[in-house]
């Protein structure tokens, strides 16, 4: 599985790279504080696969990391893809490294 650390996701970002971030926490706690994410609910991936790219870098967030990487793991191992990230540290991290004015809950 392939991970991607906070500050080379905020290179990505600052440099309008062509990638999609989805995060797959639940809807309350993207209401707390987001990165501007994609909103697919851990829950609902299998049911949205149709949403997740096939050919570009897709990078995958939750909290702390946990349930992005297993999603990530899920994903390459039962249908197929090759081209997803999981961000190191989650959100939780971004708070920490790149935006301390976010909230942490």
């Amino acid at each position: 599985m392939k991970e991607i650390s906070v500050q080379e996701l905020k290179q990505l970002i600052d440099n309008k790279g062509d990638f999609q971030l989805i995060d797959v926490r639940e809807a309350l706690e993207y209401d707390i504080c987001n990165i501007r994410g994609e909103s697919i609910p851990l829950d609902e991936v299998i049911a949205n696969l149709h949403r997740i790219s096939t050919t570009k870098q897709v990078i995958f967030h939750c909290k702390g990391g946990n349930r992005s990487s297993q999603m990530v793991k899920y994903l390459e191992k039962n249908h197929g893809f090759q081209n997803l990230y999981s961000l190191k540290g989650g959100i939780t991290a971004w708070a920490q490294e790149v935006d301390p004015a976010m909230v942490i809950y």
